[in-house]
C-alpha cells in the first residue's frame, strides 16, 4: 500500500539522486572520506527506492501517510 505522497516522492528522488551523484563528482569537498561516501550513497539509494515504489517502511511502522488516498 502506498504511503508516500507526490511531493514527498519528488523530494526523496531529488535528494536521493543528489546523494548518489555528489560523492563521485570531482571538486566537491562536501563529502570527504570513503565511509561518508558509502553512507551517502546508501541513503541516496534508499530514498530513491522509496520514492520510486511509493512505500516507506518507517512510515508504515509509525503509521504515517503523506498521500491523499
Amino acid at each position: 500500500m502506498t504511503n508516500v505522497g507526490s511531493l514527498d516522492r519528488i523530494l526523496r528522488l531529488v535528494l536521493g539522486i543528489a546523494l548518489i551523484v555528489i560523492p563521485f563528482v570531482g571538486g566537491f569537498g562536501l563529502i570527504a572520506g570513503v565511509t561518508a561516501k558509502i553512507i551517502a550513497v546508501a541513503i541516496g539509494v534508499v530514498l530513491s527506492v522509496t520514492a520510486l515504489f511509493g512505500v516507506c517502511p518507517l512510515y508504515s511502522l509509525f503509521g504515517i501517510r503523506t498521500c491523499r488516498s
